[in-house]
C-alpha cells in the first residue's frame, strides 16, 4: 500500500514525604502571598499612564525573573507540595483535597474562586480576575488530575516528589529541595506523577500572580481560570459543566490551554489544534475454559495467535493503517497551516537516536507529518500469564485495547464503525456481551468489541488570527526572541472541540514542560528550567497589549 499523504486543499497532606522534601527541603514554603489584587486593580489608571505595551510586558518578565531568582528554593518546594497529592480521577477524596488546594492558592492571591460541581462528576475550580478597562478576556484552562498509576515502575513513589540533579537514565542523583538563599540549578528534575502533565503550569502560574502583586503590575485582559479535574478520564463531564455554566465563559475571547510539552529540539511551541481520541477493547475467544497445551495443542484454538493475526491485518509493514476507509475523511491542511510544517525543525534523526530507534512508520514522511493523520495504537495486550508466571495452557481469551487518534474531518464513531467492520471481514461474528454456549458453536470467529464511551473529535484555530499573532508574540519575549516551533495540531489530545466547535472561541496550547517529561508513564517529571520557563511565559501572556502584535 501507498503511504497516505497529508491532503491539502481542495488543601490535603502538609507536604512531600521521604527524600523529596527530607531534612532541610521539608520545611513550609516561604512565599510570599500577595494580598487581595482588587486594591491593585483600582491603582490601575494611574500605573498605566504613559506607559508603552512593550514597557508593560518587560516589566512583568523582570518582575518574574526577580522574583524566582529571590525565592527559588520556595517555589520549588510549593510546587512539590501540589505534587504531593494524590490526582487520579477516580479517587474523588484525592481530586477534591486537588480541587480545594486549587481554589486556596488563587484566593490567597485575591483571585475570585469557587469550585463548580455537578452531580457525579468531579469538580471544576473556577476563578475570576476582572480587571478595570480590559476589553479582552482570556480563559486559562488546566487540568489537575493525572494518570492512574503503577508505582512498582516508579524510582520513588509516584506521590512523594523527588528532586534529581539530572535525568535518572543519564546518571542523575536525588538531592534534598533546596532552602531559601540556596542556588537552584535550572537543570534539576522534579519527579512525580503530574509533574509535566498537568500540575507544571500551576507551579508557574502563582508564583507569577505573586511577582505581579509585588512590583504592582496589572494584567491587560481579565482573566477566567478554569481547571478541569477529569481531563486523564477523557472529560466525560466537561461539557455538561461548560453547558450548565456557560454565562461564566461567553465573554471569552481566546482560550489559552497550557498542557503538554515543547517542541523535542528544546524550542517553545504554540499548538493550535489536537487530535481527537477514541478507543475500544477486543476480546477473542478459544475453549470456554483454559487448556493443557501438551493435551490439545495443535487442536483447540489458541486466542493469542489468533488475535495476533487480527491486528496484523489491521496494518502494513510500513505502519499504514489498512482498515478501508480509515483515511479517507481526513479535512486537508490549509495553506498556512503547510508552510507551518514546512518550517518544523528536522528532529527525526535525533529522536531515533534518543529512543533507539533503528526505523519508524509511514517512511519517508516525518513525525509532524504523521501527527497530521489519525492513527491505530495497541495501548495493551492480554493472554494468560509471561514469565516466571506462565504456564503450559492454551487459554481461554486474548484481548488488545486499541486507541485511534483522530484528526480534523474524523468522527469518533464512524472510526469505531470502520474498525469493526474490518473484524468483521476477518471473518468474526462480533457480540458486545460474554458469549453464551450457543453462539460459540455458532460461530468459529468471535470477538467481543467494546466502545470507548469518552472520545472526541479533533479541533484546530486558524492560524492567522490576529489575537494568535499576539499570542506568538508573547511567547517569543518569554523564550528570549528565540524562534518558535508553531503546529497545527499537538499528537495528543485535549477536549480542545467543545472551545473551539461547540463555544465558537479560538483555543491555543502553550505547552511548557519538557519533552523527555515521561508524560503518562512511570518517573514522570519536570526540569526545572521549564518550570522557569512557565513563569515567563505567563508573565508575558498575561501583559499581553489590547491591540496588535508588538513590534
Amino acid at each position: 500500500m501507498t503511504t497516505p499523504r497529508i491532503r491539502t486543499p481542495r488543601r490535603g497532606p502538609t507536604g512531600p514525604r521521604a527524600r523529596g522534601l527530607g531534612g532541610r527541603g521539608a520545611r513550609r514554603p516561604t512565599l510570599r502571598r500577595a494580598g487581595p489584587v482588587a486594591g491593585l486593580l483600582a491603582l490601575l489608571p494611574a500605573a498605566l499612564a504613559g506607559q508603552t505595551p512593550a514597557d508593560a510586558q518587560a516589566r512583568a518578565l523582570d518582575a518574574a525573573r526577580a522574583y524566582r531568582e529571590a525565592h527559588g528554593p520556595a517555589i520549588l518546594r510549593s510546587f512539590a507540595e501540589l505534587l504531593a497529592l494524590p490526582n487520579v480521577a477516580s479517587d474523588r477524596e484525592g481530586i477534591r483535597r486537588n480541587a480545594e488546594e486549587l481554589r486556596a492558592r488563587l484566593e490567597a492571591r485575591g483571585v475570585a474562586a469557587e469550585l463548580l460541581e455537578l452531580p457525579g462528576a468531579n469538580p471544576i475550580v473556577f476563578g475570576e480576575l476582572r480587571v478595570p478597562g480590559a476589553t479582552r478576556t482570556l480563559g486559562i484552562y488546566l487540568h489537575y488530575d493525572g494518570q492512574p498509576v503503577n508505582p512498582a515502575r516508579w524510582t520513588h513513589a509516584p506521590w512523594e516528589p523527588t528532586l534529581y540533579t539530572r535525568l535518572i537514565q543519564d546518571g542523575g542523583r536525588p538531592i534534598p529541595f533546596p532552602a531559601d538563599g540556596e542556588a537552584v540549578d535550572p537543570e534539576w528534575l522534579v519527579y512525580a506523577r503530574s509533574a509535566g502533565d498537568d500540575k507544571a503550569p500551576f507551579g508557574a502560574l502563582f508564583p507569577v500572580l505573586d511577582a505581579l502583586a509585588e512590583r504592582g503590575i496589572t494584567p491587560t485582559s481579565n482573566l477566567v481560570f478554569f481547571f478541569e479535574g477529569e481531563e486523564e478520564a477523557g472529560s466525560i463531564h466537561l461539557r455538561d459543566y461548560m453547558e450548565r455554566f456557560r454565562d461564566r465563559l461567553d465573554d471569552i475571547d481566546l482560550w489559552l490551554f497550557f498542557d503538554g510539552p515543547v517542541h523535542q529540539s528544546g524550542r517553545p511551541l504554540i499548538t493550535f489544534g489536537v487530535r481527537g481520541v477514541t478507543g475500544l477493547e477486543i476480546t477473542v475467544y478459544g475453549p470456554n475454559r483454559p487448556l493443557h497445551s501438551g493435551h490439545y495443542g495443535n487442536w483447540a484454538p489458541v486466542p493469542g495467535m489468533m488475535l495476533a493475526r487480527l491486528l496484523a491485518s489491521m496494518k502494513d509493514d510500513d505502519g499504514n493503517v489498512l482498515i478501508e476507509g480509515f483515511y479517507d475523511t481526513v479535512e486537508p491542511l490549509g495553506d498556512e497551516e503547510r508552510r507551518a510544517l514546512a518550517a518544523l525543525p528536522r528532529y527525526d534523526e535525533e529522536l531515533k537516536r534518543e529512543l533507539g530507534l533503528a526505523w519508524t512508520e509511514g517512511q519517508p514522511q516525518t513525525l509532524a507529518e504523521r501527527l497530521m493523520l489519525p492513527s491505530l495504537t495497541v495501548r495493551g495486550l492480554a493472554s494468560a500469564d509471561v514469565g516466571e508466571r506462565a504456564r503450559n495452557v492454551i487459554p481461554a481469551t486474548a484481548t488488545a485495547t486499541l486507541g485511534i487518534r483522530l484528526v480534523k474531518g474524523n468522527d469518533p464513531e464512524h472510526m469505531l464503525d470502520l474498525v469493526e467492520a474490518h473484524i468483521v471481514r476477518q471473518g468474526y461474528h462480533i457480540v458486545r456481551d460474554e458469549p453464551d454456549q450457543a453462539t460459540r458453536l455458532r460461530y468459529p470467529r468471535i470477538a467481543r468489541v467494546t466502545r470507548r464511551e469518552t472520545g472526541y473529535p479533533a479541533a484546530r484555530t486558524p492560524m492567522n488570527l490576529p489575537i494568535a499573532r499576539q499570542v506568538i508574540d508573547a511567547a517569543r519575549r518569554a523564550a528570549g526572541g528565540q524562534e518558535l516551533v508553531l503546529v497545527p495540531a499537538l499528537g495528543g489530545s485535549l477536549p480542545l472541540y467543545l472551545f473551539t466547535d461547540v463555544a465558537g472561541k479560538p483555543a491555543l496550547i502553550v505547552p511548557i514542560a519538557n519533552h523527555d517529561d515521561n508524560q503518562h508513564a512511570a518517573d514522570e517529571n519536570l526540569r526545572v528550567r521549564n518550570l522557569w520557563y512557565g513563569m515567563d511565559l505567563y508573565a508575558a501572556l498575561l501583559t499581553m497589549p489590547a491591540g496588535g502584535p508588538l513590534p
